[in-house]
């Protein structure tokens, strides 16, 4: 992997604490078997929508919000939306990166095309959902590949579609958060649309900011899946910022400032800093 590829410091055994309270074990396994159910669902019925080019978006967009929501809802987390509404057409949707469930979350905001690293191509049953579902693959470990991701990216969105990024190239563990990388916002500047920043946090209700649903470092996602549904009180708030119209801003540096919902900062294990990861792609 190349040393220039975007990377936090997070990690499980320094940042993610578990839940507390805890579900009991099959509370929780009654949870993941829900999940199971619903994304098997939707895998199965993706070929009758967005799967297929020619009745991709014929599937009420509400339908799929729902879908996402109830996936997040049946885990055992509680979900609060705040913010704008997103517009129709071609946009480019940003946030901070913390958890798998984000990708749900941000599916229910509006349905998009992920942008996605080709090794989830790979996983069961999330791959092929996500193949189906348009992803936009990428090779981070081969940079030249950048100029061309960048155009697959700029012709979605001149076509009308709303396409996902996490522009901070990695997970972070909530409690800090990494910078947004500029390359993806060239594409918005290609395309002419307008970006929509979110702002994903993750708290126990009544209290403050939690880790557990974070997905870091080394973390494999039956782990991860496992410590999410055992959590209890966890919530998951999704702020999604005023759109930035094209044209406002003269070059993806400027953009990708505009757009960066939360001031990046070290992350911090045990009230010391994590240490530094590798330098994060500048293009």
């Amino acid at each position: 992997m190349s040393v220039w590829l975007p990377s936090a410091p997070c990690t499980p055994n320094a940042c993610v604490e578990p839940a507390a309270p805890a579900a009991a074990a099959p509370r929780a396994v009654l949870r993941l078997t829900a999940v199971a159910v619903l994304v098997l669902a939707g895998v199965m019925l993706s070929p009758l929508g967005w799967g297929c080019p020619r009745l991709r978006g014929k599937i009420p967009a509400e339908w799929v919000g729902w879908w996402c929501r109830t996936i997040v809802r049946a885990i055992g987390v509680q979900v609060r939306f705040t913010g704008t509404a997103a517009p129709a057409g071609g946009l480019l949707l940003v946030a901070n990166h913390v958890s798998w469930l984000d990708i749900p979350l941000l599916a229910a905001v509006r349905p998009a095309r992920m942008l996605a690293k080709t090794e989830i191509r790979q996983w069961p049953v999330a791959g092929a959902l996500a193949a189906r579902g348009g992803a936009l693959f990428i090779e981070r470990d081969r940079l030249r590949s950048l100029p061309d991701t960048v155009a697959r990216i700029a012709h979605a969105l001149s076509q009308g579609a709303a396409v996902v990024a996490f522009p901070e190239g990695s997970t972070w563990c909530g409690r800090a958060h990494g910078r947004f990388h500029r390359a993806v916002f060239q594409s918005a500047l290609d395309a002419g649309v307008p970006v929509q920043p979110v702002r994903l946090r993750y708290r126990q209700d009544g209290g403050g900011a939690s880790t557990a649903a974070a997905f870091v470092g080394e973390d494999t996602l039956l782990a991860s899946l496992w410590r999410v549904a055992r959590a209890r009180g966890l919530v998951a708030e999704v702020d999604v910022r005023p759109v930035i119209p094209p044209g406002t801003h003269p070059d993806r540096r400027t953009l990708a400032r505009a757009a960066q919902p939360v001031t990046p900062e070290p992350a911090r294990t045990h009230g010391l800093p994590c240490p530094r990861g590798s330098p994060g792609l500048r293009a």
